[in-house]
């Protein structure tokens, strides 16, 4: 992660004028680095799964990592893979939050820094209307951290073998664990 400077605080707009993957944090552009191919699989699979969700049930739609979402004028997200219910997409970036949103980590997201950046951001999602955060751990304990609105603190943990969901942001959907691995 690293922040891009501006010498002021950052709009919407300066994001725009971003190439790359970025989010806007608090008034500040911060720089997202490109990730791995176990990250990228699993992002890949959670997508792939919500998208087969979404052409089936419906009720919302699948989106993957390059697409953003403005919490704020100073914020914005850009989450590895959601579930949006809102306004029909256009090709600006969403305004509002997505009721599913997942993080899947990389090899920088661990460590005592790392996990207060990563609880600070939960926060910020749960703040601006996000149900459900997956923090996806296939790097190191191989399993799903599902973190529901109603209690942002606790997590309900899926391991190998089980199957994880997104109760209430995405009614119905289930994925097993073991296919961040395929």
């Amino acid at each position: 992660m690293k922040i891009a400077p501006l010498g002021r605080e950052a709009t919407i707009d300066d994001l725009y004028k971003v190439e790359g993957k970025a989010e806007l944090v608090d008034g500040r552009i911060v720089l997202m680095s490109p990730t791995g191919g176990a990250h990228g699989q699993a992002a890949k699979n959670i997508l792939f799964s919500l998208t087969a969700y979404e052409r089936s049930i419906g009720g919302g739609t699948a989106f993957g990592d390059a697409v953003g979402f403005i919490y704020s004028p100073r914020r914005s997200f850009s989450p590895d893979a959601s579930w949006y219910v809102g306004p029909e997409p256009t090709e600006k970036m969403l305004d509002g939050a997505p009721l599913l949103a997942v993080e899947v980590r990389s090899p920088e997201d661990y460590g005592p820094a790392a996990e207060r950046r990563m609880a600070a951001k939960r926060a910020a999602y749960f703040d601006c209307g996000t149900q459900v955060v997956w923090d996806v751990d296939g790097l190191r304990a191989e399993v799903i951290r599902v973190y529901r609105a109603p209690d942002p603190e606790s997590a309900d943990v899926y391991k190998r073998g089980e199957v994880a969901d997104a109760e209430p942001a995405v009614p119905g959907w289930r994925f097993p664990v073991d296919e961040l691995f395929l």
